[in-house]
């Protein structure tokens, strides 16, 4: 185990044992342990990584898919630390079920911070709401942001270099605090821990047909829409909007939706086409490794407002904001094919036509 993250870890503990183990404090006290003693300022990667490949003596490792990878450095019955190594990482909008905080150890990250107004219950893994971008800042190597558990600490994160590596001082779970939702904007909150093996089958069956060319997609989609319930629909819709549209066949398959499921279906319309939107973002970012252009597209995922748009450039980058955008698009749009459909998509930030 590494001297640092156990005298880090024993310092938590002992602060938090001191407060009776109460759940409300704990996000506080990770902050500021992390703070007194930031871990960039005291670790050193390349020592960190030699150690955990070659000494046996580590913590427990969960089974995680999260972080490129995850690992733990800290392991208490009643937290643990973790690094988190993104390497193409922007992760979803999304709340946690556990509480704590996060430190940037190395690379700099664009965070955004939400709130889902006007929830509405559709089923126990879906609700319909209006999510609202609170707050946006950047994140360099050295800052800490406190985490608490449930809908009061929505956000997203957009990472600009490649790796960045952030430490989470964390609670396992906190009780009460589920599902961990992951927020589709700007209307929709769902479970993505909810395993509904059947409509998952029936989606890569789906995806069968699409990669056939079989005839009988729309129909089956079609079919389906009519006879589902609105958060199954909308999973199918969501899965075979592409080809639909590939197909010329999504308006009417959307018209047996919308109308099946009236004033729920004004929800998912808007959600479904950012969501086209924010996947070519992230796909493109996969292929960009220019750290200007990436900072370009965190913004176009998380702001929302070409005043304060047009304001983040110019305090990080010299000259007039504007110029420097026309410059940014003008260099993609030459390095990358099929991006004027997204330039227009976002034309109320860019000001372009």
């Amino acid at each position: 185990m590494h001297s640092f993250f156990k005298q880090l870890g024993q310092t938590v503990l002992a602060r938090w044992q001191a407060q009776n183990f109460s759940p409300a404090i704990f996000p506080e006290i990770a902050r500021i342990a992390l703070e007194e003693h930031p871990p960039s300022g005291h670790v050193d990667i390349g020592e960190l990584m030699s150690d955990f490949l070659l000494d046996d003596d580590q913590p427990f490792q969960t089974q995680s898919g999260f972080g490129q990878p995850e690992i733990v450095v800290f392991d208490n019955p009643r937290f643990y630390i973790q690094l988190l190594f993104w390497l193409e990482g922007t992760t979803d909008i999304h709340q946690h079920a556990f509480s704590g905080a996060f430190h940037v150890l190395e690379g700099s990250s664009l965070h955004s911070c939400f709130e889902f107004r006007d929830a509405e219950s559709i089923s126990a893994h879906l609700r319909v709401g209006n999510l609202h971008v609170t707050k946006t800042q950047l994140l360099e190597t050295g800052q800490t942001v406190e985490i608490s558990s449930g809908q009061q600490f929505v956000h997203s994160l957009f990472h600009l270099d490649t790796p960045s590596i952030t430490v989470v001082v964390r609670t396992h779970n906190d009780a009460g605090s589920g599902p961990q939702f992951t927020y589709l904007a700007p209307h929709l909150a769902v479970d993505p821990l909810h395993n509904d093996a059947l409509t998952n089958r029936r989606k890569q069956l789906l995806d069968v047909l699409e990669c056939t060319g079989d005839p009988v997609y729309p129909e089956a989609v079609a079919e389906m829409i009519e006879k589902l319930d609105f958060e199954r629909g909308f999973f199918i819709l969501q899965n075979g909007i592409a080809q639909l549209h590939a197909l010329e066949s999504w308006e009417a398959v959307w018209e047996i939706f919308a109308r099946k499921h009236g004033r729920l279906a004004a929800f998912v319309l808007p959600s479904i086409e950012e969501i086209m939107r924010r996947d070519a973002l992230v796909a493109l970012r996969a292929s960009i490794t220019e750290l200007e252009h990436r900072f370009f597209l965190a913004l176009l995922l998380n702001v929302t407002d070409r005043k304060e748009f047009l304001q983040m450039i110019g305090q990080r980058f010299e000259g007039v904001p504007q110029y420097t955008l026309t410059r940014w698009i003008a260099e993609i749009s030459e390095s990358a094919d099929d991006v004027d459909w997204i330039w227009k998509a976002y034309q109320p930030l860019l000001g372009v036509d």
